[in-house]
């Protein structure tokens, strides 16, 4: 069975191990869980996840890497 889930980058750390990479369901529906991808935490739902792609502050240098890392998984 294929795996349906993919990695990305999320802005703030997992606050259990540190790692910024989350894994998501490809469907990226609303109320789908997110897990760190390291320790496997949960981390929130994915609408949750997403707001704070948009929302959250972030500096040049962090903006760059999400947005090549999040753009090569895709």
């Amino acid at each position: 069975m294929t795996d349906l889930s993919e990695e990305l980058r999320m802005p703030t750390p997992c606050p259990s191990c540190g790692s910024h990479r989350v894994r998501v369901s490809e469907v990226h529906n609303p109320d789908n869980k997110v897990f760190c991808s390291s320790c496997n935490t949960y981390r929130g739902i994915y609408s949750e996840f997403e707001e704070e792609l948009r929302t959250a502050p972030k500096s040049e240098k962090e903006r760059l890497i999400e947005e090549a890392v999040n753009k090569k998984d895709s």
